[in-house]
């Protein structure tokens, strides 16, 4: 297989598999997990779906890694009991079962993929890949041993993930929602409401008199857990990514000219592509395409044939896109080269035959070079550390394994250990404040799945670099005292009781305006001052989201309050409008797409629970409760 490969590097096998297969296959690892791979050989079936059987080995593999999942998560011992209170142990099943079903559908239907398709798949991933972009025999062959994993156990997992993608997209491509639905979540998002309101600040709750001492102990004894310390650990850490290795002057002008030509006008932060509004008529048949073109040469407009057929704005308009976003690159051509307002031919798409119309063109904007020259040599030398960053690491690890401590290791590698004295998994320090820490997230995860002594691995960044760890002490989370919280309590109890009195003040003042006042008056008398606000979205950032889930509570012409960070708001709704639904903004076409999707995984999951029936499930209670280990 790995000869094969190699030959197929220097062919044309890999440009024959279309893209669009290649992203369902990648991406396929992450929905079925390329963990499953990691399995052997056993007699014992946990459950079978037709003739395809779930070994007890297949289930026990996946039920630990999922085990180890919520450890991690949870940051402590996640037990057998606990994850079948929680459904673990139903949730590894159904998804194998789901798989199987899948798997024997592929074998009733005589699907399979060849053996040239396969090493296409492997070639391009780039995993397998060096620094170059090439496949690396080697590379592949480390990754396999790496997993405990063999050619053979590789593509046959690779081939039933292809099968299982490709009955996927047969199944689910060009699945949308029905318009109606889609309508009427456009116009639930697209509401919006204006009001009058003020806001009541929390002096407007009066004088709050001082807590006796039994009044706070109460109130602290009925919310202790409020008041708990996290748990807090030491640790060593020693960063080494690109970026501290990144030396702008090693770069000559030749070299940063030749990046600065490759992202100009592409990344963001040297300039964005020329982009281009469009509209399109697709047509069923070439026909009618030629005959809708001979109609526009003829004096015939653009929208005069829009019109002959029909056509909503949705069915047209394509929106703002960039060149490299058109599929087919004949058809990007010809679409970029029309001025504005131009309409083009006939073209073909991945569609159909398609006639194109422009809009409207953004230009491209591009830094010039000499703006970002060094920053562009400083990215070039960054990327260029990657031999710099594996020696220093393997430096690292050899002196690791003497029974140095990552201090002494980082010193004598030219780094620094960072001492953090004490951190919580938010990242804070006890006083709150954040701790300043690499590649925060993965390392607080890995920091509170470890112990004090061991020696762990190194975490690798996105950027290619490593962040190592060690814990040098840890301080369990407990219970505090009410001494200890008593600052605390007593902040949060008056808290409450000036929520409590705002409240009660501006239920009166609702009232009041329910009753025929103007908020004008109404805020007057409060000693506010009344102000406006237009075009409330429900997801609206502008105002509180308490306040803005209040206002579409009420009725359209309703009134109320909400508490707000500076006191309580009080409004009276002046206005609700629904606008037309523009299936072409973008807003919407953002929402239609998150409808589709969720339709095509509502297909997908009655598609397999069909199966599933039809081709008959049987589940072995014994051999389950002794591959889950308990």
């Amino acid at each position: 297989m790995l000869e094969s490969i190699r030959t197929a590097t220097q062919g044309f096998v890999g440009k024959a598999i279309m893209t669009v297969v290649m992203g369902l296959i990648i991406v396929s690892f992450v929905i079925w997990g390329v963990g499953d791979m990691l399995r052997g050989f056993t007699s014992s079936t946990v459950a079978s779906v037709g003739s395809q059987k779930i070994s007890a080995q297949d289930y026990h593999f996946a039920y630990e890694r999922l085990l180890q999942q919520y450890q991690r998560r949870l940051r402590q011992p996640f037990t057998n009991e606990q994850a079948r209170a929680v459904g673990l142990d139903r949730e590894v099943l159904q998804r194998l079962l789901s798989e199987a079903a899948i798997d024997e559908e592929a074998r009733k239907l005589g699907l399979n993929v060849s053996e040239e398709a396969l090493r296409a798949m492997i070639v391009s991933n780039p995993s397998f890949r060096d620094k170059s972009g090439a496949f690396d025999p080697q590379k592949f062959a480390g990754v396999l041993r790496d997993n405990d994993m063999n050619e053979r156990m590789f593509v046959s997992d690779l081939r039933k993930t292809a099968l299982r993608q490709f009955i996927v997209a047969a199944l689910t491509t060009g699945i949308a929602a029905p318009k109606a639905e889609a309508t009427a979540e456009a116009d639930f998002q697209g509401q919006t409401r204006s009001i009058d309101y003020f806001i009541l600040p929390a002096s407007a709750a009066g004088e709050i008199a001082q807590p006796s001492e039994e009044t706070l102990k109460s109130y602290f004894d009925d919310r202790m857990s409020q008041y708990r310390a996290p748990e807090y650990r030491a640790m060593d850490i020693v960063s080494l990514e690109p970026e501290t290795l990144a030396n702008p002057d090693e770069i000559s002008d030749a070299d940063a000219q030749a990046a600065y030509d490759q992202v100009a006008g592409k990344d963001p932060r040297y300039g964005s592509p020329e982009k281009r509004d469009l509209q399109q008529i697709l047509f069923p048949n070439d026909a009618e395409a030629e005959a809708a073109e001979a109609r526009i040469k003829a004096g015939a407009s653009f929208e005069d044939i829009v019109k002959e057929r029909n056509l909503q704005p949705d069915e047209t308009d394509i929106g703002e896109t960039t060149k490299d976003g058109i599929i087919d690159k004949a058809e990007a051509d010809a679409v970029f080269a029309l001025p504005q307002g131009g309409v083009s031919g006939v073209l073909k798409s991945q569609f159909g035959p398609v006639i194109v119309r422009v809009k409207s063109i953004t230009p491209s904007t591009v830094k010039p070079y000499a703006e970002v020259a060094q920053e562009i040599k400083r990215q070039v030398s960054a990327s260029r550390a990657g031999d710099k960053i594996q020696a220093i690491h393997d430096k690292i690890e050899d002196a690791r394994v003497s029974g140095k401590s990552l201090a002494e290791v980082a010193k004598d590698a030219g780094l620094t250990a960072q001492a953090i004295p004490a951190v919580d998994t938010q990242g804070l320090d006890p006083k709150g404040a954040p701790v300043n820490l690499p590649d925060k997230t993965d390392l607080l995860r890995a920091a509170f799945a470890s112990d004090v002594g061991l020696d762990e691995a190194p975490l690798q960044t996105k950027d290619n670099g490593f962040v190592w760890f060690s814990i040098s002490k840890i301080e369990p989370s407990h219970d505090r005292s009410f001494d200890d919280a008593k600052a605390e309590v007593e902040a949060q109890w008056r808290a409450d009781e000036i929520a409590k009195a705002l409240a009660a003040k501006a239920d009166d003042l609702v009232k009041q305006l329910r009753s025929g006042g103007t908020v004008a008056d109404v805020a007057k008398s409060a000693g506010a001052e009344a102000k406006t606000a237009a075009d409330i979205h429900r997801d609206d950032k502008t105002l509180p989201e308490a306040v803005v889930a209040a206002i579409f509570r009420e009725p359209a012409d309703g009134e109320g309050s909400a508490a707000s960070p500076d006191g309580r708001a009080v409004f009276k709704i002046t206005a609700d409008k629904t606008p037309p639904v523009d299936f072409a903004d973008l807003r919407v076409k953002e929402m239609a797409q998150q409808l589709d999707a969720s339709t095509r995984d509502s297909l997908l999951d009655q598609y397999v629970e069909a199966l599933r029936r039809s081709l008959g499930v049987v589940v072995h209670p014994e051999v389950l409760q002794s591959a889950e280990g308990g």
